[in-house]
């Protein structure tokens, strides 16, 4: 009988499956994991202290890069936390886009999700079509904000601007013909809510396509059913939150449980497993995604009927419109001090938290009254998740843990910070 030896080994930060720069120290018992050490810190770019060296609004797109597929929701958290240190109102078109755009930004970090955990359990396909998918929420992301990805879209008091009018097209060129891009623009001819609309009519038959693919395959079941599976006791206990505590059955959303925006005004439902197990992990994600898709459509219709303001007229807070700031000099000084010297907040704390895609993500804010944060501290979702890695993996093989590490959806820009 071969002899079976006790090996000590590095899973990562280089490797496909480690989702970021992840270094494990794994001990094993053959290929059987007896021990799993998280080392963490290698992407550490000190988001938090940056953060009191900028004013508040400098801040904004610090928050786009730290999950860095999460975008709108980082940012959504920390304009929150400002707004309740100033006691500011945002006007009720710019909650319904902010809550339209939180909902997106869910389907976007899914389908990454998505993609990348079959891709590393084995599923090619399935990063095809959902990458499909993503560069169409991309375009509406550009539309909005200029950048595909690190929007800086949330400005404290609302947004940055209202929807366009016109949804950006394709242009003929030497690789695209003349046919091809007008088959493209076919669904581009109105405003960036029309093209959402047409996305969300789509969408959920692309959702199916990937459960025809996943769902009942079995591959798919013998690499997830049964793997990592987390009792509701000891999700609790470990601080899980979102999808992760979720899929152990326990019906814990912050949208319901503690509304913020215009959630409360929402119809959807809360998807929860039964086992903790990876595979009811996939199938709460799943369902997370036809939840959004169904949010986005009331935001489209409230959207469509109720024009208005989508950021505060307090001109301390918020840059006055570019067409007053080029005739008001007075306006042009608000705009100036705005962007140079930046707002001043009252001393205080706040705690804004919102249901990010991965689990509970939160800021926490100090002001001692100056136009930079005192302290801010994030509570960000993968790092409890990956403290309890350990525990999920051991009595497991080397190949479950590439599972279990997908399931987690873990991105190290929040979790290093």
């Amino acid at each position: 009988m071969a002899e079976i030896r006790n090996y000590t080994m590095n899973f990562g930060p280089q490797h496909p499956a480690a989702h970021g720069v992840l270094r494990l120290v794994l001990e094993l018992d053959g290929e059987v994991i007896v021990r799993a050490d998280p080392h963490i810190g290698l992407l550490h770019r000190a988001t938090e202290k940056l953060a009191e060296n900028r004013t508040f609004l400098q801040s904004v797109p610090y928050m786009d890069r730290l999950d860095y597929v999460s975008m709108m929701c980082n940012e959504h958290a920390y304009v929150m936390a400002i707004e309740k240190l100033l006691g500011l109102e945002v006007p009720e078109r710019a909650q319904y886009i902010r809550v339209m755009f939180d909902e997106i930004t869910r389907i976007l970090n899914h389908l990454l999700w998505l993609g990348a955990h079959a891709l590393d359990i084995g599923a090619m396909t399935v990063f095809l079509y959902t990458f499909r998918e993503r560069e169409d929420l991309f375009d509406v992301y550009e539309a909005v904000s200029g950048a595909r990805m690190h929007a800086a879209y949330y400005r404290p008091g609302g947004v940055y601007r209202d929807l366009p009018d016109r949804m950006p097209q394709y242009q003929a060129s030497n690789t695209r013909s003349a046919e091809e891009v007008r088959r493209l623009n076919e669904n581009r001819q109105g405003s960036v809510l029309d093209f959402i609309e047409d996305f969300t009519n789509r969408f959920p038959a692309y959702v199916d396509e990937y459960e025809t693919l996943l769902t009942d395959n079995r591959i798919w079941k013998q690499r997830t059913v049964g793997i990592g599976v987390v009792s509701p006791e000891r999700a609790l206990a470990l601080g899980m939150t979102g999808p992760m505590l979720r899929g152990s059955g326990i019906a814990w959303d912050l949208r319901k449980k503690q509304p913020y925006a215009v959630y409360d005004r929402m119809e959807f439902d809360v998807p929860v497993g039964t086992h903790g197990d990876c595979y009811d992990r996939y199938l709460v994600r799943i369902e997370e995604m036809r939840q959004s898709n169904r949010i986005i459509k009331q935001c489209i219709e409230w959207l469509r009927k109720n024009p208005g303001p989508v950021i505060s007229d307090n001109a301390k807070v918020a840059p006055p419109s570019r067409e007053t700031m080029k005739r008001d000099m007075e306006a042009l000084i608000h705009h100036f001090k705005l962007f140079t010297e930046g707002f001043h907040v009252p001393e205080g704390e706040a705690y804004a938290v919102v249901e990010h895609p991965k689990g509970e993500f939160g800021i926490y804010l100090v002001s001692d009254g100056a136009n930079k944060p005192y302290r801010l501290k994030i509570r960000a979702p993968g790092f409890a998740h990956l403290a309890a890695l350990d525990e999920m993996v051991r009595g497991h093989m080397i190949a479950d843990l590439v599972a279990i590490i997908g399931t987690q959806d873990i991105v190290f820009g929040e979790i290093d910070r």
